[in-house]
């Protein structure tokens, strides 16, 4: 067959951009000004000047935006709950939130239950965290004796005194001190000297104490609503306050999306609250029922994507920093 029997393509006409309209630069609106850019750092200034240094573009402007958000709470005796996984206290960051607690920024405390067996675990060890995978062959995984038998003891005599699980393990820890050599890193036994709410929120088989013969299904769910219904009536009272979602992709979100739907429900507006998510990823849960959902009536939500270790103390130093102005 010879090459002239080919078709040829069809000639597509170019366009004629004589009469394209334009416009004046200046007429446009931009999305970025150099009013707006990062400023040099300035060696020896102080960690206020740090902050005052960051763009004031995209996480830059809601960096600061919650800093001045907890702050003005604060300042207006508005509460600051933060809500919190088990990531942010096994890298360290329990004496972040033991200080924030301790200077009245943290007035209420929400964690799942994978909280209190890290946090147990330090305050009786000063270790925590096992190999999941070197473990889960074998059996072993979460199989160690004294963090089920004592959590679980310490949340039964709890419940049958009326408490929920934050502070019946809380207070255990606080009135066995030879147990707990290194209680001062414990948040719940932190919450429990000071007086402040700490809710523990409980999914029956997600963490390890559950699988113990020790455990009872009554006193872990009975301890878990009493602390469903505390955390409740906290957040029914935050108006103008903040909620901080700390690592908890699940669990926490969904709880707090139940309580605010509560307050509501009972009369308590919530049509002037900040909400936050922190964490290295960004989850659908956390977004939707934390920083979208919640105010869509009022208010306004934020998510700060980046790692615990780095975040948490970075915000928890701008706002102590901002307070102390």
């Amino acid at each position: 067959m010879s090459k002239s029997n080919y078709s040829q393509p069809p000639r597509v006409p170019t366009l004629n951009l004589k009469r394209l309209k334009t416009y004046p630069l200046r007429s446009r609106h931009s999305k970025v000004d150099t009013t707006e850019f990062a400023k040099p750092w300035t060696r020896g200034g102080s960690f206020s000047s740090f902050v005052k240094t960051l763009p004031d573009i995209l996480a830059g402007r809601s960096f600061r935006a919650v800093v001045e958000a907890i702050v003005r709470a604060r300042r207006r005796g508005r509460p600051v709950i933060a809500g919190m996984g088990a990531h942010v206290t096994k890298v360290g960051l329990n004496p972040i939130l033991i200080a924030l607690m301790r200077k009245g920024v943290i007035t209420a405390l929400a964690m799942n239950g994978a909280v209190i067996i890290h946090d147990f675990e330090l305050a009786y060890l000063g270790q925590t965290s096992e190999e999941v995978e070197a473990e889960i062959d074998s059996g072993r995984f979460g199989m160690a004796e004294d963090t089920g038998r004592i959590l679980n003891e310490a949340i039964g005599t709890g419940w049958k005194s009326g408490l929920g699980i934050g502070a019946a393990v809380g207070h255990y820890i606080r009135t066995h001190p030879r147990m707990f050599p290194h209680r001062r890193h414990s948040v719940l036994a932190t919450g429990a000297q000071l007086g402040l709410p700490v809710t523990v929120h409980v999914a029956i088989g997600t963490d390890i104490i559950h699988m113990h013969p020790h455990a009872n299904g009554a006193a872990i769910g009975e301890g878990s609503l009493r602390d469903f219904r505390t955390l409740a009536a906290v957040v029914s009272g935050m108006e103008g306050g903040v909620y901080l979602n700390l690592g908890s992709a699940v669990l926490l979100p969904e709880v707090f999306l139940k309580t605010v739907t509560l307050g509501r429900n009972l009369g308590h507006a919530l049509k002037r609250i900040t909400t936050v998510n922190m964490d290295f990823l960004s989850h659908y849960r956390p977004l939707t029922n934390v920083v979208k959902r919640p105010t869509q009536k009022g208010g306004q939500g934020y998510a700060l994507t980046g790692h615990h270790e780095l975040m948490v103390p970075l915000l928890a130093a701008a706002v102590l920093e901002g307070l102390r102005r």
